[in-house]
């Protein structure tokens, strides 16, 4: 598979600046200039995908890096540690996500109450 870098950017659902941000975070390699332009294959389409799946699943760029290059290796360890760490990042933050959720829903109820006075919503806020 060989395609120019509008046609990569576009098989990984990015713009051709994301590919450009990418290569320079060193998260993609460049590949040599070429007669006609770049070329990318499927390897940098493997490496795309890993990268937007690690996004969605709350990765840093910088932990993409660092994944990506235990992707050249065979250091288990590091990646599951890694995976450990980013699961506990997002378990706190869905605990966070709840509590402010059922606080909200306690606030909306007591505003829908019909009670006269300030609104418990606007109250809770400081106003």
């Amino acid at each position: 598979m060989d395609m120019t870098i509008g046609k990569f950017a576009a098989s990984g659902g990015v713009g051709v600046e994301t590919i450009r941000f990418y290569q320079r975070k060193g998260l993609l390699k460049t590949p040599k200039r070429l007669e006609g332009g770049r070329r990318y294959g499927t390897e940098d389409q493997r490496r795309l995908k890993f990268i937007r799946q690690a996004q969605t699943a709350g990765f840093t760029l910088e932990e993409i890096r660092e994944l990506l290059e235990l992707d050249a290796g065979d250091d288990r360890e590091r990646a599951r540690e890694a995976a450990k760490a980013r699961l506990i990042a997002l378990e706190t933050r869905i605990a966070e996500l709840n509590r402010t959720r059922d606080a909200l829903k306690r606030l909306v109820s007591e505003c829908s109450s019909g009670k006269r006075g300030p609104c418990p919503i606007l109250h809770s806020f400081g106003l």
